[in-house]
């Protein structure tokens, strides 16, 4: 069977909070002050570390953000805390990420013209699962009422290309008929708030993605998947180590190296250039290079880097038309971030014009999607 497969429609739930940098800054600083002016005698005998103070403009230079959504606000800026006070939900009630996960899916089904009986398997794709089993994918399988299967995936921030090839292979292979793709990124819980370097970089979101037979695509807006190609590349750059196996070694399972942590100058070094080379060679096997695209839906995960890799491949400066920035209102959504920046611009985009959805995070791992509009 060789039929083509589409992505027909595809959503974006924003949380109702919006944190920004002024606010996030407040309350580290203030945690800073703090924490120096109670470890005073130890900072000046050299046997602590003062905290550093940070600002907003520090924040928007390095990364390009300006604001995030989260999920839940309350906690992270109290500097007693400095994390979200989310509440616990019974075994019997809808989970958390399932929530979010519904409110983007549904989004999606809508925009492709697409009722939950015309899907056949649910995919969850995102950095982390607030538990281990059941999965997330079905839990929302059963909310939506899909025959079929679900399962959840963790790639980190490559997540959702990742989920979006399992997708196209089932469809292409006739193992399914459409498959929903859903990356529910409840980031906040992870980030170390008291860490000056990390505390601004992730934000909360859903997104969601119909994938089909063109045969059946009914939508409007659709984009035929020419092809995918992954990569991973082991890197302890970017790492978090939390996981059950905390509780076997009697580690502390929130300390700061069980939380999101990076190398973020090994990071920009290393996989600019990776994932500059993974377009390029993806693009040369359609006989396409970069002046070819339209369009590069690429991760939001630092602005600098998005700059970057796009220059590598232009020989110039990307235009914000050709190279969609979300980073100011979202940060860092994790496998999110290039869905998000595909949601709100393709649909602008002319039939024939080609564009790649591209995803770089940890592992090292690069996804990336080469689509033509029909």
């Amino acid at each position: 069977m060789n039929q083509s497969v589409v992505i027909s429609g595809a959503g974006v739930w924003n949380p109702p909070n919006i944190l920004t940098n002024e606010e996030l800054v407040g309350a580290y600083n203030g945690y800073a002050e703090k924490f120096n002016l109670d470890n005073a005698s130890a900072i000046e005998d050299g046997d602590v570390a003062a905290v550093p103070l940070s600002s907003a403009e520090f924040i928007q230079k390095a990364s390009g953000i300006k604001s995030r959504y989260i999920y839940v606000k309350d906690g992270v800026l109290d500097i007693e805390r400095m994390r979200p006070s989310i509440t616990r939900r019974a075994d019997d009630e809808l989970s958390h990420q399932a929530e979010m996960a519904l409110n983007a899916a549904r989004i999606a089904l809508d925009e492709a013209n697409k009722e939950a009986s015309d899907i056949d398997a649910v995919i969850v794709g995102c950095a982390y699962t607030e538990r281990a089993y059941p999965a997330i994918a079905i839990e929302v399988q059963q909310e939506l009422g899909i025959d079929g299967f679900g399962f959840d995936m963790l790639v980190a921030c490559s997540a959702a290309t990742f989920a979006l090839q399992r997708a196209y292979e089932m469809v292409k292979a006739g193992t399914a008929k459409s498959v929903l793709v859903i990356n529910p990124e409840l980031t906040s819980p992870q980030v170390n708030y008291k860490d000056r370097d990390s505390h601004f970089i992730f934000g909360d979101v859903a997104t969601a993605v119909v994938v089909e037979a063109q045969e059946s695509c009914t939508s409007e807006h659709s984009y035929e998947v020419l092809s995918t190609k992954a990569v991973t590349k082991f890197s302890n750059n970017i790492r978090s180590n939390f996981g059950y196996v905390s509780h076997a070694i009697d580690d502390d399972p929130f300390s700061p190296d069980n939380l999101f942590h990076q190398n973020g100058r090994g990071v920009f070094k290393e996989v600019c250039p990776m994932a500059a080379q993974h377009i390029a060679d993806h693009l040369a096997a359609h006989d396409y290079t970069p002046d070819d695209l339209t369009r590069w839906w690429l991760h939001q995960a630092n602005i600098n880097m998005n700059l970057l890799i796009s220059k590598r491949l232009l020989g110039r400066d990307a235009t914000l038309e050709e190279a969609p920035i979300v980073l100011d209102e979202y940060a860092n959504t994790a496998s999110a971030g290039s869905i998000i920046a595909f949601t709100k611009y393709h649909k602008d985009l002319a039939a024939g014009s080609v564009g790649v959805i591209c995803s770089f995070g940890a592992g090292y791992s690069i996804g990336s999607l080469v689509l033509k509009k029909r």
